[in-house]
């Protein structure tokens, strides 16, 4: 396949991906107006962003599909490396609240229970898995029937296990709230 098709994806897909970049561009601009914890995670949303972006350009020189890979992977996890901070930070910041609130001796306030919110994150993670599952199995060796039923096996079981797992997160959370 041409580089070309990936890039024009990758540039509707920037294109597209708006809605989360540019409220992530107003939190970071808001600077200290905003818990720390939002302008962590508004930074992971723009480095992902940012990263999806400098793959078109990468796609249209003709770049080898292992640096494409390694950009992709790095921004990746340097997205993921912030975006955990951000949920240590949140942790702290609600524990910092939780404390403020004993203080008072009054009720502490808690954010409602989410359970669609977790069962969809488990489920996209899961589903990125499974991606990830298939490509690494067929990348592995000459294409054949074989092969390709065992990258489509492994998918689907890496996104049952996922699925599962939000089902089950979702319960605890609904249960929680």
């Amino acid at each position: 396949m041409s580089h070309a098709v990936p890039a024009l994806g990758v540039v509707v897909l920037c294109a597209s991906g708006c809605v989360w970049y540019l409220p992530a561009v107003m939190d970071v601009r808001a600077g200290g107006d905003r818990p720390r914890s939002r302008r962590l995670a508004a930074t992971a949303c723009l480095t992902g962003w940012g990263t999806t972006a400098l793959l078109a350009p990468l796609l249209l020189t003709g770049a080898a599909w292992p640096t494409i890979g390694g950009v992709a992977a790095a921004g990746g996890a340097v997205c993921a490396a912030l975006r955990s901070r951000a949920l240590v930070e949140r942790r702290r910041e609600r524990r910092e609240t939780d404390r403020h609130w004993a203080v008072l001796g009054g009720p502490v306030p808690g954010e409602p229970a989410r359970p669609r919110r977790a069962f969809t994150g488990w489920l996209l993670v899961g589903l990125a898995a499974a991606v990830a599952v298939f490509a690494a199995v067929l990348a592995g060796g000459a294409a054949s029937g074989a092969r390709l039923a065992g990258a489509v096996a492994a998918g689907a079981v890496v996104t049952l296990v996922f699925l599962g797992l939000a089902g089950l997160r979702a319960h605890t959370t609904a249960r929680r709230g």
